[in-house]
């Protein structure tokens, strides 16, 4: 056996040992917190290990992501963004300042912003 099959044969067991592992703490720590806050709170019944893992799922499907790294969705938003901030950059920089002070005037009014403070005091 090559060393990459012999790691892999110690790195399989411990990836599903660790998401054993990760799931019994998050259904039981999700049943400790329901159980401690709700029941004195609201009076609504404690809740099992198992009814407490649904909730994680439930979680999971409504709400995406453990929140540790972006998806692809939340990628393609940024670099839109991105594309959108290079793209204005560049017409704004091709702008005469009358073309400029033109088209700030046209952004405020379609979005009902009045002059800045700062545009207020030289008058």
């Amino acid at each position: 056996m090559n060393r990459r099959k012999k790691k892999l044969l110690w790195i399989a067991p411990l990836a599903i040992l660790g998401v054993v592992l990760f799931v019994y703490v998050g259904g039981e720590l999700v049943m400790y917190l329901w159980n401690w806050l709700l029941p004195p709170l609201f009076a609504w019944r404690p809740i099992t290990f198992w009814q407490a893992l649904g909730i994680l799922l439930l979680c999971r499907i409504l709400f995406g992501g453990s929140g540790w790294r972006h998806s692809a969705r939340s990628n393609f938003r940024h670099r839109m963004a991105d594309r959108m901030a290079d793209r204005m950059a560049e017409r704004s920089k091709n702008m005469t300042p009358e073309e400029r002070e033109h088209f700030l005037q046209r952004v405020r009014e379609r979005w009902g912003c009045g002059p800045w403070a700062s545009e207020n005091k030289g008058q």
